[in-house]
């Protein structure tokens, strides 16, 4: 399968932080780091359900005053925004009545932008989602790689934020070629070491290796990265058996690594619902950020999805 990225995807121009009010800081240091990495624009975004009501001085009628509640949402924005622009970086507040994740897919339909930066948050044993229902739906839905800071990721400053070691679910599936493209792409732009990490549930053992070993599988992973990238960085191959989600926080943790990126055609309301996509939970306990690619990342580098693997049930990158 032909593999087309857009460079801006790990090279962005234009980063838009979805930030809430009182904004996450660890994810908004990760996405002022970015900017200056990559001299890009940064777009402090806000959507906002509240609305300031007003009394007319003639009538008393109370009623709803837009422009003010606007006027409130990008003054509690300011302080971020003067934080941004003394870093160096070239900032732009925008918020926008209406549904938090419809008005951040909104303005990706409407501007160029190359990737979200955003918080997520675990609400708790009795909480709806795992990760908050803005991040899951962006994270579905949006047409640009999404970086998330989940509630357990540590604040990168120790390190000035550099990415030195990227972990890339992989597997021998559709999707898996993009995603490695990608995290590929994402090493050479960080001059980082790449690991390529395959994980085989138990009760697939016996089919996946199909007369294989495990070393033989970990060889043929690394024709995953295009010659012209393999010669640029360092690519790690590692194949165990396990459950996903123990396995890539294991490795994770024991490889140090930076960044994990991982496909999300996986990850569905249901799953999130449910508590069973491996994204999710990933996200909930991971030190380190996640990048997610969406269905519509996917679809967009040429991925035909297999009916045999309906998206509630398959993660990208992970059997």
């Amino acid at each position: 399968m032909a593999v087309t990225l857009k460079p801006g995807w790990s090279k962005p121009s234009t980063i838009l932080f979805a930030s809430e009010i009182p904004a996450n800081e660890i994810a908004l240091n990760y996405a002022i780091a970015q900017a200056k990495e990559f001299g890009a624009n940064l777009i402090l975004f806000h959507a906002y359900d509240t609305l300031v009501v007003a009394a007319s001085e003639t009538s008393g009628i109370r009623y709803y005053d837009y422009a003010a509640a606007a006027r409130a949402e990008i003054h509690h924005l300011e302080p971020l925004a003067n934080r941004v622009r003394e870093a160096g970086v070239r900032c732009e507040t925008v918020v926008r009545p209406g549904l938090a994740a419809d008005q951040i897919l909104g303005l990706l339909r409407e501007r160029e932008v190359d990737r979200i930066v955003m918080g997520t948050h675990s609400p708790g044993p009795i909480g709806k989602l795992l990760v908050g229902s803005v991040a899951e739906a962006v994270l579905r839905s949006a047409n640009v790689p999404v970086f998330l800071i989940g509630p357990a990721t540590v604040d990168g400053a120790y390190r000035d934020y550099a990415t030195r070691t990227i972990l890339c679910a992989a597997s021998l599936h559709q999707t898996t070629p993009v995603v490695a493209r990608f995290a590929a792409d994402m090493a050479v732009r960080h001059n980082a070491r790449l690991i390529l990490q395959h994980i085989i549930q138990p009760q697939e053992r016996s089919d996946v290796l199909a007369g294989r070993s495990i070393e033989q599988i970990e060889a043929d992973m690394l024709a995953l990265i295009p010659v012209d990238l393999k010669e640029k960085i360092t690519v790690q191959t590692i194949v165990v058996p396990g459950d996903p989600t123990e396995e890539l926080l294991y490795q994770a943790k024991a490889q140090q690594a930076d960044l994990i990126v991982m496909g999300a055609q996986g990850a569905s309301a249901f799953a999130a619902i449910a508590r069973q996509g491996v994204v999710y939970k990933v996200l909930a306990h991971s030190l380190c950020p996640v990048m997610t690619l969406s269905p519509p990342v996917l679809a967009a580098c040429g991925v035909v999805y297999d009916k045999e693997h309906p998206a509630e049930v398959f993660i990208a990158g992970v059997l």
